[in-house]
Formats: structure tokens, C-alpha cells, sequence
């Protein structure tokens, strides 16, 4: 290896390459394989919260960036299996794409994620973190610190997925009782 020393930060900018820590790690698609083995269907439908579902999402202090959410419908021989959200949000500075999976009663089931782009804190994609949120209703607090753990390096990206994960379980929530979803 040759090691060569840059006499200014510029000089140093143009000659170092540029490291990218990107990783799609799967599809939604692939996901929702994984997250329901049993489907033999997925409908998939954008689903948008109308003004009183958002006001409802402000109030619990759920609401996030998304307008829109990508929500594939399980099913097995036409029986709601439940469905799986897909969703993006912000780690440190970069997306981490995900998906959540809820049973029709809108308890979490699976979570994956999707894509991370972070140079810390994959760590997030691990099992043992993902599967704190299972069983997770709206009515759980999921915060860090409270009843999800905080990964050292990742502080960032386990709070905002966390805050996104809670969002979506709000929101197939509040969308199955407006019978905006299946049920």
C-alpha cells in the first residue's frame, strides 16, 4: 500500500476516494414473502389519511413526514393475513428504507429493513432489535429508552425508526377504524 500526504484539505478532497455505505439488503416485495410465508396475495394500495386521521396522528404525537403510505394486504385463499407498510425515514443524515408488518388487529409482527445508508449503526437490521417491537399495539409507548433499547453508535436511527414504527401501528389503526383497510 502507498500512502501519500496531501498538503491541503482541497488537494485531499479530490485525491481520497469517496466511500459509500449504501446497502439494499431486499425488496418490499421479498419482504412481505418473508414477513407473511403464508400469502398467497398481496393487494397492494396507497393509502392516504384523510384531515381527521392526521389531526388524530398530531394528537398522539405520531405524525410524521409521509402523506402516503404503501400498504400491501396479506391474504390466504382471500382471509386477511394482515398487512405490511413500507416506509423511509431519516437515520442520522441518511433514508433507512423499512417495512413493518401488522396482523389485522394492528399488532406489529415483523419488521425489516430495507435499505441503510448510514456508515454507523446497521446494527438496527439485527433480529434481536427488530423483534422488540413485535407484539407492539398502539397503545405501547415505543419510545427509546422506555420498552425499546438504544443501540450505542445508532442513537439517531433507532429513534427515528422507532418514532416511524409507531407511526404506521398509529396509523393502520386509525385507517381500520375508519374502515379506510381492510379488516
Amino acid at each position: 500500500m502507498r500512502v501519500v500526504l496531501v498538503a491541503s484539505a482541497a488537494a485531499a478532497a479530490v485525491s481520497l476516494p469517496t466511500v459509500a455505505f449504501a446497502v439494499e439488503y431486499q425488496t418490499a416485495d421479498v419482504a412481505a414473502r418473508r414477513m407473511f410465508p403464508d400469502a398467497d396475495a398481496f393487494d397492494a394500495r396507497a393509502v392516504t389519511p384523510d384531515a381527521a386521521v392526521l389531526r388524530q396522528l398530531d394528537a398522539q404525537n405520531a405524525r410524521g413526514s409521509s402523506r402516503e403510505w404503501t400498504v400491501r394486504v396479506a391474504r390466504h385463499g382471500g382471509a386477511l393475513l394482515g398487512y405490511v407498510v413500507v416506509d423511509r425515514t431519516i437515520g442520522k443524515a441518511e433514508a433507512i428504507d423499512f417495512a413493518v408488518a401488522l396482523t389485522p388487529d394492528g399488532t406489529v409482527k415483523a419488521v425489516e429493513i430495507l435499505a441503510y445508508r448510514e456508515s454507523y449503526g446497521h446494527e438496527i437490521r439485527l433480529p434481536s432489535w427488530r423483534k422488540q417491537f413485535v407484539g407492539k399495539t398502539a397503545a405501547a409507548p415505543m419510545r427509546i429508552g422506555d420498552d425499546i433499547a438504544n443501540i450505542s453508535g445508532a442513537t439517531l436511527s433507532c429513534t427515528h425508526v422507532t418514532e416511524a414504527i409507531r407511526r404506521i401501528v398509529a396509523m393502520v389503526t386509525l385507517m381500520r377504524r375508519a374502515e379506510a383497510l381492510p379488516t
